[in-house]
Protein backbone atom coordinates (compact mmCIF):
# COMPACT_ATOMS: atom_id res chain seq x y z
CA UNK A 1 0.00 0.00 0.00
CA UNK A 2 1.36 3.69 -0.55
CA UNK A 3 2.43 5.63 1.83
CA UNK A 4 -0.34 8.44 3.45
CA UNK A 5 1.32 11.59 4.27
CA UNK A 6 0.08 14.91 5.63
CA UNK A 7 1.75 18.18 5.53
CA UNK A 8 0.86 20.66 7.71
CA UNK A 9 2.62 24.11 6.51
CA UNK A 10 1.31 28.19 6.23
CA UNK A 11 4.15 28.64 3.62
CA UNK A 12 2.05 27.74 0.09
CA UNK A 13 5.36 27.34 -2.21
CA UNK A 14 6.38 24.54 0.27
CA UNK A 15 3.23 22.99 0.89
CA UNK A 16 2.87 22.89 -2.85
CA UNK A 17 6.25 21.77 -3.50
CA UNK A 18 6.33 19.12 -0.92
CA UNK A 19 2.71 18.02 -2.42
CA UNK A 20 4.21 17.45 -5.90
CA UNK A 21 6.91 15.75 -4.95
CA UNK A 22 5.25 13.01 -2.46
CA UNK A 23 2.67 12.94 -5.18
CA UNK A 24 5.27 12.24 -7.98
CA UNK A 25 6.11 8.88 -5.64
CA UNK A 26 2.57 8.07 -5.94
CA UNK A 27 1.87 8.59 -2.23
CA UNK A 28 -1.65 9.49 -0.89
CA UNK A 29 -1.34 13.11 0.13
CA UNK A 30 -3.39 15.67 2.45
CA UNK A 31 -2.02 18.93 2.43
CA UNK A 32 -3.38 21.85 5.60
CA UNK A 33 -2.52 25.32 5.60
CA UNK A 34 -3.39 25.65 9.18
CA UNK A 35 -3.19 23.85 12.49
CA UNK A 36 -7.18 23.02 12.97
CA UNK A 37 -7.40 21.84 9.26
CA UNK A 38 -4.38 19.37 9.86
CA UNK A 39 -6.16 17.86 12.78
CA UNK A 40 -9.25 17.62 10.93
CA UNK A 41 -7.23 15.91 8.34
CA UNK A 42 -5.28 13.37 10.28
CA UNK A 43 -8.75 12.41 12.12
CA UNK A 44 -10.33 11.86 8.29
CA UNK A 45 -7.69 10.01 6.90
CA UNK A 46 -5.71 8.51 9.29
CA UNK A 47 -2.16 8.67 7.92
CA UNK A 48 0.74 7.28 8.51
CA UNK A 49 3.11 10.68 8.44
CA UNK A 50 2.64 14.28 9.06
CA UNK A 51 5.11 16.43 8.41
CA UNK A 52 4.09 19.61 10.73
CA UNK A 53 5.63 23.56 10.55
CA UNK A 54 7.04 24.59 13.56
CA UNK A 55 5.29 27.97 13.04
CA UNK A 56 1.50 28.06 12.27
CA UNK A 57 -0.99 31.32 11.81
CA UNK A 58 -3.47 29.43 14.38
CA UNK A 59 -1.38 27.45 16.89
CA UNK A 60 2.30 26.30 17.68
CA UNK A 61 3.71 23.46 15.92
CA UNK A 62 4.36 21.75 18.89
CA UNK A 63 0.82 21.85 20.42
CA UNK A 64 -0.45 20.32 17.04
CA UNK A 65 2.23 17.57 17.88
CA UNK A 66 0.82 17.28 20.85
CA UNK A 67 -3.10 16.65 19.67
CA UNK A 68 -2.14 14.72 16.79
CA UNK A 69 -0.35 12.05 19.50
CA UNK A 70 -3.83 12.50 21.73
CA UNK A 71 -6.01 11.97 18.65
CA UNK A 72 -3.60 8.98 17.01
CA UNK A 73 -0.72 7.60 19.43
CA UNK A 74 0.85 5.89 16.40
CA UNK A 75 0.60 8.93 13.76
CA UNK A 76 4.50 9.46 12.85
CA UNK A 77 5.36 13.11 12.95
CA UNK A 78 7.89 14.65 11.63
CA UNK A 79 8.56 18.82 12.62
CA UNK A 80 10.05 21.16 10.20
CA UNK A 81 11.46 24.27 10.91
CA UNK A 82 13.77 27.03 9.84
CA UNK A 83 15.02 28.05 13.43
CA UNK A 84 14.87 25.00 15.77
CA UNK A 85 17.23 24.84 19.10
CA UNK A 86 18.28 22.08 21.24
CA UNK A 87 15.40 22.97 23.82
CA UNK A 88 12.73 23.12 21.02
CA UNK A 89 14.41 19.82 19.90
CA UNK A 90 13.83 18.28 23.13
CA UNK A 91 10.59 19.60 23.73
CA UNK A 92 9.33 17.76 19.99
CA UNK A 93 10.98 14.27 20.93
CA UNK A 94 9.04 14.75 24.51
CA UNK A 95 5.32 15.33 23.05
CA UNK A 96 6.36 12.70 20.37
CA UNK A 97 7.35 13.58 17.39
CA UNK A 98 9.67 11.05 15.47
CA UNK A 99 12.18 13.28 14.32
CA UNK A 100 13.01 17.32 13.59
CA UNK A 101 14.05 18.46 10.33
CA UNK A 102 15.86 22.06 9.89
CA UNK A 103 14.25 24.02 6.61
CA UNK A 104 15.33 23.88 3.82
CA UNK A 105 15.69 19.83 3.49
CA UNK A 106 17.20 18.20 0.76
CA UNK A 107 13.71 16.39 -0.97
CA UNK A 108 15.31 13.08 -0.99
CA UNK A 109 17.02 13.48 2.80
CA UNK A 110 12.63 14.08 3.90
CA UNK A 111 11.73 11.02 1.35
CA UNK A 112 14.17 8.87 3.18
CA UNK A 113 13.09 10.17 6.41
CA UNK A 114 9.27 9.91 5.75
CA UNK A 115 9.80 5.62 4.56
CA UNK A 116 11.16 4.74 7.68
CA UNK A 117 8.90 6.62 10.10
CA UNK A 118 5.80 4.91 7.87
CA UNK A 119 7.38 1.57 7.77
CA UNK A 120 8.06 1.82 11.88
CA UNK A 121 4.21 3.13 11.55
CA UNK A 122 3.03 0.14 9.75
CA UNK A 123 4.96 -2.56 12.27
CA UNK A 124 3.47 -0.91 14.87
CA UNK A 125 0.42 -1.16 13.96
CA UNK A 126 0.74 -4.90 12.36
CA UNK A 127 1.92 -5.95 15.94
CA UNK A 128 -0.84 -4.33 17.64
CA UNK A 129 -3.11 -6.12 15.38
CA UNK A 130 -1.73 -9.17 15.42
CA UNK A 131 -1.72 -8.91 19.28
CA UNK A 132 -5.58 -8.43 19.04
CA UNK A 133 -6.09 -11.02 16.87
CA UNK A 134 -4.40 -13.32 18.91
CA UNK A 135 -6.33 -12.11 21.82
CA UNK A 136 -9.22 -12.64 20.42
CA UNK A 137 -9.33 -15.78 18.15
CA UNK A 138 -7.32 -17.97 20.62
CA UNK A 139 -10.68 -19.80 22.12
CA UNK A 140 -12.12 -19.44 18.18
CA UNK A 141 -8.64 -21.38 16.85
CA UNK A 142 -9.44 -24.27 19.33
CA UNK A 143 -13.06 -24.79 18.96
CA UNK A 144 -14.03 -28.05 17.71
CA UNK A 145 -15.73 -28.35 13.95
CA UNK A 146 -16.70 -31.47 11.95
CA UNK A 147 -14.74 -31.76 8.80
CA UNK A 148 -17.70 -31.25 6.56
CA UNK A 149 -17.97 -27.57 8.33
CA UNK A 150 -14.29 -27.05 7.90
CA UNK A 151 -14.36 -27.74 4.13
CA UNK A 152 -17.38 -25.26 4.28
CA UNK A 153 -14.86 -22.48 6.18
CA UNK A 154 -12.29 -23.22 3.99
CA UNK A 155 -13.92 -22.54 0.49
CA UNK A 156 -15.21 -19.08 2.14
CA UNK A 157 -11.60 -18.20 3.04
CA UNK A 158 -10.88 -18.91 0.09
CA UNK A 159 -13.25 -16.93 -1.94
CA UNK A 160 -11.94 -13.57 0.21
CA UNK A 161 -14.04 -11.34 -2.20
CA UNK A 162 -17.16 -13.14 -2.09
CA UNK A 163 -20.02 -12.22 0.30
CA UNK A 164 -20.82 -15.05 3.09
CA UNK A 165 -24.54 -15.24 4.58
CA UNK A 166 -24.54 -17.46 8.12
CA UNK A 167 -27.68 -18.20 9.31
CA UNK A 168 -28.38 -19.93 12.71
CA UNK A 169 -29.72 -19.68 16.04
CA UNK A 170 -28.54 -17.20 18.57
CA UNK A 171 -25.55 -18.73 20.14
CA UNK A 172 -24.83 -21.33 17.64
CA UNK A 173 -21.45 -19.59 16.97
CA UNK A 174 -22.03 -17.28 13.86
CA UNK A 175 -19.28 -14.71 15.10
CA UNK A 176 -16.61 -17.76 15.84
CA UNK A 177 -17.22 -19.11 12.05
CA UNK A 178 -16.79 -15.41 10.43
CA UNK A 179 -13.51 -14.61 12.36
CA UNK A 180 -12.40 -18.56 11.86
CA UNK A 181 -13.21 -17.28 7.66
CA UNK A 182 -11.22 -14.64 7.87
CA UNK A 183 -7.72 -15.65 9.81
CA UNK A 184 -8.08 -18.15 7.23
CA UNK A 185 -8.30 -16.06 4.03
CA UNK A 186 -5.55 -13.55 2.35
CA UNK A 187 -7.38 -10.94 4.36
CA UNK A 188 -6.50 -12.31 7.60
CA UNK A 189 -3.41 -9.64 8.20
CA UNK A 190 -5.90 -6.64 7.75
CA UNK A 191 -9.15 -5.97 10.56
CA UNK A 192 -11.41 -7.92 11.14
CA UNK A 193 -14.42 -5.59 12.55
CA UNK A 194 -18.08 -6.39 13.73
CA UNK A 195 -21.18 -4.63 14.46
CA UNK A 196 -24.36 -5.55 15.81
CA UNK A 197 -27.26 -3.72 13.44
CA UNK A 198 -29.55 -4.34 16.34
CA UNK A 199 -28.05 -2.75 18.86
CA UNK A 200 -27.89 0.95 16.96
CA UNK A 201 -30.65 3.29 17.04
CA UNK A 202 -31.42 3.52 13.40
CA UNK A 203 -29.85 7.51 12.85
CA UNK A 204 -26.13 6.01 14.47
CA UNK A 205 -26.27 2.98 12.44
CA UNK A 206 -25.41 4.93 9.02
CA UNK A 207 -23.03 6.84 10.41
CA UNK A 208 -21.36 3.81 12.34
CA UNK A 209 -20.95 2.18 9.05
CA UNK A 210 -20.27 4.74 6.71
CA UNK A 211 -19.12 7.17 8.70
CA UNK A 212 -20.16 11.06 8.30
CA UNK A 213 -18.50 14.05 7.73
CA UNK A 214 -18.11 17.22 9.67
CA UNK A 215 -21.56 19.07 10.10
CA UNK A 216 -23.93 15.76 8.75
CA UNK A 217 -25.94 16.33 11.95
CA UNK A 218 -26.13 18.41 15.19
CA UNK A 219 -23.23 16.65 16.87
CA UNK A 220 -21.08 15.80 13.92
CA UNK A 221 -18.54 18.65 15.08
CA UNK A 222 -15.41 16.87 13.47
CA UNK A 223 -15.36 13.93 10.49
CA UNK A 224 -15.37 10.17 11.59
CA UNK A 225 -14.46 7.29 9.79
CA UNK A 226 -16.91 4.33 9.67
CA UNK A 227 -16.35 0.69 9.81
CA UNK A 228 -16.11 0.20 6.15
CA UNK A 229 -13.17 2.09 6.14
CA UNK A 230 -11.45 0.51 9.49
CA UNK A 231 -11.83 -2.80 7.91
CA UNK A 232 -10.18 -1.60 4.89
CA UNK A 233 -8.17 -4.69 3.25
CA UNK A 234 -10.29 -7.11 6.06
CA UNK A 235 -13.68 -8.11 6.74
CA UNK A 236 -16.56 -6.32 8.13
CA UNK A 237 -19.41 -8.78 9.93
CA UNK A 238 -23.11 -7.09 9.85
CA UNK A 239 -24.47 -9.57 12.96
CA UNK A 240 -28.24 -9.91 13.00
CA UNK A 241 -28.40 -8.13 9.29
CA UNK A 242 -32.09 -8.68 9.44
CA UNK A 243 -32.57 -5.58 11.60
CA UNK A 244 -30.21 -3.33 9.33
CA UNK A 245 -31.87 -0.24 8.72
CA UNK A 246 -34.25 0.32 5.36
CA UNK A 247 -32.03 3.55 4.49
CA UNK A 248 -28.71 1.76 4.92
CA UNK A 249 -29.92 -1.27 2.78
CA UNK A 250 -29.09 0.22 -0.65
CA UNK A 251 -25.64 1.60 0.43
CA UNK A 252 -24.63 -1.71 1.51
CA UNK A 253 -25.52 -3.44 -1.98
CA UNK A 254 -23.25 -0.60 -3.50
CA UNK A 255 -20.59 -1.29 -1.47
CA UNK A 256 -20.85 -4.92 -2.66
CA UNK A 257 -21.25 -4.36 -5.98
CA UNK A 258 -19.54 -1.30 -7.12
CA UNK A 259 -17.17 -1.29 -3.87
CA UNK A 260 -17.84 2.52 -3.00
CA UNK A 261 -19.84 4.38 -0.43
CA UNK A 262 -20.16 7.93 1.00
CA UNK A 263 -20.56 8.92 4.34
CA UNK A 264 -23.44 10.77 6.02
CA UNK A 265 -23.10 14.20 4.81
CA UNK A 266 -20.77 13.45 2.33
CA UNK A 267 -20.49 13.88 -1.66
CA UNK A 268 -17.28 12.36 -2.32
CA UNK A 269 -17.11 8.57 -3.39
CA UNK A 270 -14.96 6.48 -1.65
CA UNK A 271 -13.69 3.17 -2.27
CA UNK A 272 -13.93 0.12 0.14
CA UNK A 273 -12.21 -3.09 -0.19
CA UNK A 274 -13.88 -4.55 2.20
CA UNK A 275 -15.20 -8.71 2.76
CA UNK A 276 -19.04 -8.30 3.71
CA UNK A 277 -20.17 -11.30 5.88
CA UNK A 278 -23.44 -11.02 7.08
CA UNK A 279 -25.22 -13.38 10.05
CA UNK A 280 -28.61 -13.32 11.19
CA UNK A 281 -30.65 -15.70 13.17
CA UNK A 282 -33.89 -14.73 11.28
CA UNK A 283 -34.81 -15.59 8.25
CA UNK A 284 -33.97 -13.16 5.62
CA UNK A 285 -36.78 -14.55 2.70
CA UNK A 286 -39.17 -13.83 5.69
CA UNK A 287 -37.96 -10.44 6.13
CA UNK A 288 -38.03 -10.08 2.58
CA UNK A 289 -41.62 -11.30 2.14
CA UNK A 290 -42.57 -8.90 5.06
CA UNK A 291 -40.97 -5.60 3.07
CA UNK A 292 -38.66 -5.10 5.83
CA UNK A 293 -35.41 -6.56 3.49
CA UNK A 294 -34.50 -5.57 0.18
CA UNK A 295 -34.69 -8.84 -2.23
CA UNK A 296 -31.33 -7.66 -4.04
CA UNK A 297 -29.61 -7.13 -1.54
CA UNK A 298 -30.45 -10.75 -0.02
CA UNK A 299 -29.72 -12.01 -3.43
CA UNK A 300 -26.14 -10.48 -3.43
CA UNK A 301 -25.87 -11.60 0.36
CA UNK A 302 -26.78 -15.49 -0.04
CA UNK A 303 -23.87 -16.41 -2.97
CA UNK A 304 -22.04 -18.67 -0.50
CA UNK A 305 -24.44 -19.46 2.59
CA UNK A 306 -23.19 -21.57 5.55
CA UNK A 307 -26.16 -22.99 7.90
CA UNK A 308 -25.26 -23.34 11.74
CA UNK A 309 -27.83 -25.90 13.31
CA UNK A 310 -28.76 -25.64 16.84
CA UNK A 311 -26.54 -27.59 19.27
CA UNK A 312 -29.50 -30.29 20.10
CA UNK A 313 -29.80 -31.64 16.01
CA UNK A 314 -25.70 -32.08 16.55
CA UNK A 315 -25.74 -34.73 19.74
CA UNK A 316 -22.55 -36.67 18.40
CA UNK A 317 -20.80 -33.09 18.39
CA UNK A 318 -21.40 -32.28 21.81
CA UNK A 319 -19.13 -33.93 23.68
CA UNK A 320 -15.97 -33.36 21.69
CA UNK A 321 -17.06 -29.90 21.28
CA UNK A 322 -17.51 -29.21 25.11
CA UNK A 323 -13.68 -30.56 25.44
CA UNK A 324 -12.40 -27.83 23.04
CA UNK A 325 -14.26 -25.54 25.40
CA UNK A 326 -13.05 -26.49 28.65
CA UNK A 327 -10.75 -23.86 30.32
CA UNK A 328 -7.15 -25.29 30.23
CA UNK A 329 -6.81 -27.80 32.88
CA UNK A 330 -10.69 -28.74 33.38
CA UNK A 331 -11.75 -32.44 31.86
CA UNK A 332 -14.97 -34.27 31.95
CA UNK A 333 -16.00 -37.34 34.06
CA UNK A 334 -17.45 -40.39 31.93
CA UNK A 335 -20.56 -39.61 33.63
CA UNK A 336 -20.90 -35.79 32.40
CA UNK A 337 -20.84 -37.06 28.89
CA UNK A 338 -24.87 -38.33 28.63
CA UNK A 339 -25.98 -35.09 30.63
CA UNK A 340 -24.34 -33.07 27.49
CA UNK A 341 -25.92 -35.20 25.14
CA UNK A 342 -29.21 -35.06 26.98
CA UNK A 343 -29.91 -30.91 27.36
CA UNK A 344 -31.58 -29.24 24.32
CA UNK A 345 -29.23 -26.51 24.68
CA UNK A 346 -31.47 -23.69 23.91
CA UNK A 347 -28.53 -21.31 24.25
CA UNK A 348 -26.77 -23.69 22.23
CA UNK A 349 -22.93 -22.96 22.21
CA UNK A 350 -22.86 -19.93 24.36
CA UNK A 351 -24.82 -21.77 26.53
CA UNK A 352 -22.62 -24.90 26.62
CA UNK A 353 -19.63 -22.77 27.25
CA UNK A 354 -20.92 -20.69 30.04
CA UNK A 355 -22.15 -23.71 31.64
CA UNK A 356 -18.39 -25.72 31.29
CA UNK A 357 -16.64 -22.48 32.81
CA UNK A 358 -19.43 -22.38 35.74
CA UNK A 359 -18.79 -26.31 36.02
CA UNK A 360 -14.79 -25.80 36.31
CA UNK A 361 -15.02 -23.36 38.75
CA UNK A 362 -17.31 -25.89 41.03
CA UNK A 363 -15.16 -29.30 40.12
CA UNK A 364 -12.30 -27.01 41.68
CA UNK A 365 -10.10 -29.25 39.85
CA UNK A 366 -11.70 -32.16 40.04
CA UNK A 367 -13.19 -33.97 37.10
CA UNK A 368 -16.40 -31.95 35.82
CA UNK A 369 -19.65 -34.25 37.05
CA UNK A 370 -23.24 -33.91 36.33
CA UNK A 371 -23.81 -32.53 39.94
CA UNK A 372 -21.17 -29.37 38.37
CA UNK A 373 -22.96 -28.93 35.34
CA UNK A 374 -26.29 -28.48 37.52
CA UNK A 375 -28.32 -28.82 34.14
CA UNK A 376 -32.33 -29.65 34.61
CA UNK A 377 -32.55 -33.10 36.01
CA UNK A 378 -35.67 -33.97 33.36
CA UNK A 379 -33.17 -33.27 30.38
CA UNK A 380 -30.84 -36.87 31.72
CA UNK A 381 -31.06 -40.48 30.52
CA UNK A 382 -32.69 -42.25 33.79
CA UNK A 383 -29.51 -43.71 35.07
CA UNK A 384 -27.54 -40.46 34.84
CA UNK A 385 -30.34 -38.43 36.34
CA UNK A 386 -30.59 -41.17 39.09
CA UNK A 387 -26.85 -40.95 39.83
CA UNK A 388 -27.31 -37.05 39.83
CA UNK A 389 -29.92 -36.74 42.32
CA UNK A 390 -28.09 -39.14 44.53
CA UNK A 391 -25.06 -37.47 44.15
CA UNK A 392 -26.54 -33.51 44.74
CA UNK A 393 -28.31 -35.14 48.40
CA UNK A 394 -24.63 -35.77 49.37
CA UNK A 395 -22.29 -33.59 47.53
CA UNK A 396 -20.87 -30.64 48.88
CA UNK A 397 -20.12 -27.42 46.90
CA UNK A 398 -18.54 -24.08 48.38
CA UNK A 399 -19.62 -25.08 51.80
CA UNK A 400 -23.75 -25.41 50.45
CA UNK A 401 -25.58 -28.66 50.08
CA UNK A 402 -27.20 -29.15 46.33
CA UNK A 403 -30.12 -31.14 46.99
CA UNK A 404 -31.77 -30.47 43.22
CA UNK A 405 -32.45 -26.53 44.55
CA UNK A 406 -31.79 -23.78 41.93
CA UNK A 407 -29.92 -21.30 44.28
CA UNK A 408 -31.68 -17.70 43.90
CA UNK A 409 -28.60 -16.18 41.83
CA UNK A 410 -28.05 -19.07 38.75
CA UNK A 411 -32.37 -18.81 38.94
CA UNK A 412 -31.74 -15.08 38.45
CA UNK A 413 -28.58 -15.41 35.74
CA UNK A 414 -30.68 -18.06 33.62
CA UNK A 415 -34.14 -15.97 33.74
CA UNK A 416 -31.93 -13.01 31.68
CA UNK A 417 -29.86 -15.05 30.03
CA UNK A 418 -33.20 -16.26 28.74
CA UNK A 419 -34.89 -13.22 28.69
CA UNK A 420 -31.75 -11.48 26.62
CA UNK A 421 -31.49 -14.59 24.33
CA UNK A 422 -35.08 -14.37 23.37
CA UNK A 423 -34.71 -10.34 22.23
CA UNK A 424 -31.81 -11.24 20.56
CA UNK A 425 -29.69 -8.80 23.25
CA UNK A 426 -31.72 -5.94 22.79
CA UNK A 427 -32.02 -5.28 26.85
CA UNK A 428 -34.78 -2.61 26.61
CA UNK A 429 -36.91 -5.78 25.57
CA UNK A 430 -35.53 -7.89 28.04
CA UNK A 431 -36.22 -5.63 30.73
CA UNK A 432 -39.70 -5.49 29.95
CA UNK A 433 -39.86 -9.46 29.41
CA UNK A 434 -38.39 -9.67 32.72
CA UNK A 435 -40.67 -6.40 34.45
CA UNK A 436 -37.99 -4.60 35.37
CA UNK A 437 -36.50 -0.83 34.41
CA UNK A 438 -33.60 -1.00 31.87
CA UNK A 439 -30.86 0.24 34.47
CA UNK A 440 -32.09 -2.39 36.90
CA UNK A 441 -31.16 -4.57 34.28
CA UNK A 442 -28.56 -3.28 33.63
CA UNK A 443 -27.35 -3.78 37.00
CA UNK A 444 -27.63 -6.79 37.41
CA UNK A 445 -26.17 -7.97 34.04
CA UNK A 446 -22.99 -6.27 35.35
CA UNK A 447 -23.20 -7.51 38.42
CA UNK A 448 -23.55 -11.22 36.93
CA UNK A 449 -21.12 -10.90 34.41
CA UNK A 450 -23.72 -10.76 31.51
CA UNK A 451 -22.87 -9.83 28.27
Amino acid sequence: MPISILVVDDDETVRETLGDFFQSLDWIVHLASTGTEGRRLATEHSPDVAIVDLRLPDSDGLRLVEALRADDPELAILVLSGHADVATAVRAMRLGAADLLEKPVALDVLREAVAQAAERVRERRELSHLRQRQLAHDDAANVWAPPSFERLVELAARNADVPVLLLGESGTGKTVVARRIHDRSPRAKAPFVAINCASLAPTLLESELFGHERGAFTDARTAKRGLLEIAEGGTLLLDEVADLVPAAQPKLLTVIEDGVFRRVGGTTPRRADVRIIAATNTPLRTAVDEGRFRSDLFYRLQVLTIELAPLRERQQEIVPLAQSLLPRGARLAASAHDALVSYDWPGNVRELKNVLWRAAILADGAPITPVHLALPLPSLPGSARLSAARAATTTPIRGRIVAGVTPLVEAERRAISDALRATGGNKRRAAALLGIARSTLLDKVRRLGLT
